[in-house]
């Protein structure tokens, strides 16, 4: 049931049209002038108004125009005279929904209300679904989009970017490889005043010696053998936004220099350049390496250092965090799943345990990996179970001085597999009915183990 105003000074037609709405099943409510009708939506919102255009004191334009200025969602229906159509025109450029001209049949206003509340029940269930996606992305990408994790450590490096995003203060991540700083600096980047503009990233460590200073400010033709034209570098590239600098530790010295007045000065020259240019960027770095030993060692400047470490984030490993595992593999299993176009499927506990109590040395980046390897290879429908899990590193072997769980499972599956193949004679499809697993599964256990061809003969050599 809707609620539709109708407004008129002319009683007869007042009493005609609510009988309309109301054997439409809606609920009619009635007003003899602009004031009242404009009184009682202030009181109670309608969806639809119906207004007579000729009345005393306000016209049905001026009412239309104060319903749509203090209730922008309320529909309205202006009512006009016969040969007044150029009053309707302007009655829909002012945003009436629609007008109907008097004197009419009964039948043509219960049409004209059906298909208008008809269309704004539609307008508004879109608005909600938009509403409602607009808000589950935003916590998506809060949640997934940037930083994944519900650790105490991640809710305090959340609570950092969130305070820090708001100013344009340099910003330096620390963290092992694979740990999440890119998605940090963009986390920085995306609750910012700039996150209209450009993320532009730089990877310092994957740029020649000799072109990193031209990468980060441009040349102009002729700089240099090969300057062929006029190059924008990242900074200008960056300009109004973000420009990230990952691998810090990897600028050369002669580049430092510049990279401090960019900081100092808000300015720069393109290799080459004869006109210096003003630089309207944030700078979020981030590293792998220990920048104070290498400001004690002479390779990389101390004033420099301080200008970059305004706002210190460490980004922990993920061994440090493993509470927030069953969340990233949720996450990747989902985006993975959804890139590759494949059913989502999910990690029995068992599987689960063992992706928790390994120590991650490629921390985020090598879960994510795995995730990947997992789906591809896996068969069937049914949840991913320990076998399903490709082989891990075992670099952790000589760190802990001791075999994880991960390992001594891999190869007691590996010895059941040898068993398995003995008792087959080397036929591969009983073997796999003897482990109670499909065929294409034992095809590669064999392959990650070295089983293959020749790896195990039929007397299990």
């Amino acid at each position: 049931m809707s609620r539709v105003l109708i407004v008129d000074d002319n009683e007869t037609m007042r009493s005609g049209v609510a009988l309309v709405v109301e054997r439409m099943s809606h609920l009619a409510v009635t007003a003899a002038s602009g004031v009242e009708a404009l009184a009682r939506l202030t009181e109670e919102s309608c969806d639809l108004v119906i207004t007579d255009y000729r009345m005393a004191e306000m016209d049905g334009l001026q009412v239309l125009e104060a319903v749509k200025n203090d209730h922008p969602d309320t529909d309205v229906i202006i009512i006009t005279a016969h040969g007044t159509i150029e009053i309707a025109v302007e009655a829909m450029k002012r945003g009436a929904v629609d007008f109907i001209t008097k004197p009419f049949p009964p039948k043509a206003l219960e049409l004209k209300v059906d298909r208008i509340l008809g269309h704004r029940a539609d307008r508004l269930e879109r608005r909600r679904l938009d509403e409602e996606n607009r808000y589950l992305r935003e916590e998506i990408g809060v949640r997934y989009g940037a930083i994944v994790g519900e650790s105490q450590k991640m809710k305090e490096i959340l609570a950092t970017v969130k305070k820090v995003a708001g100013t344009d203060s340099s910003v330096l991540i620390y963290g092992e490889s694979g740990s999440g700083k890119e998605l940090v600096a963009r986390a920085v980047h995306d609750y910012s005043s700039r996150r209209k503009g450009p993320f532009v990233k730089v990877n310092s460590g994957a740029l020649p010696r000799d072109l990193v200073e031209s990468e980060l400010f441009g040349h102009e033709k002729g700089a240099f053998t090969g300057a062929v034209r006029q190059k924008k570098g990242r900074f200008e590239l960056a300009e109004k936004g973000t420009i990230f600098l990952d691998e810090l530790g990897d600028i050369p010295p002669e580049t430092q220099v510049s990279l401090l007045r960019v900081l100092q000065e808000k300015e720069f020259d393109r290799v080459g350049g004869e006109r210096t240019l003003k630089a309207d960027v944030r700078v979020v770095a981030a590293t792998n390496r220990k920048l104070k030993e290498m400001v004690a060692e002479g390779s990389f400047r101390e004033d420099l250092f301080y200008r970059l470490e305004v706002i210190p984030v460490h980004l922990p490993p993920l061994r440090d965090r493993k509470e927030d595992i069953p969340l990233l593999v949720e996450h990747f299993l989902a985006k993975k799943s959804r890139e590759m176009n494949l059913p989502l499927r999910r990690l029995t506990e068992d599987a689960l345990r063992i992706l928790c109590e390994y120590p991650w040395p490629g921390n985020v980046r090598e879960l994510e990996n795995v995730i990947e390897r997992t789906i591809v290879l896996a068969d069937g429908d049914d949840d991913l179970g320990p076998t399903d899990i490709p082989q891990l590193s075992r670099d952790s072997d000589i760190d802990s001085g001791e075999m994880p769980l991960t390992a001594r499972l891999e190869r007691l599956e590996r010895e059941l597999i040898v068993q398995a193949m003995k008792e087959s004679v080397g036929v591969k499809t009983q073997a796999a009915e003897i482990l109670g697993i499909k065929a294409s599964a034992l095809y590669y256990k064999l392959d990650k183990y070295g089983l293959g061809e020749g790896g195990v003969s039929q007397n299990g050599d």
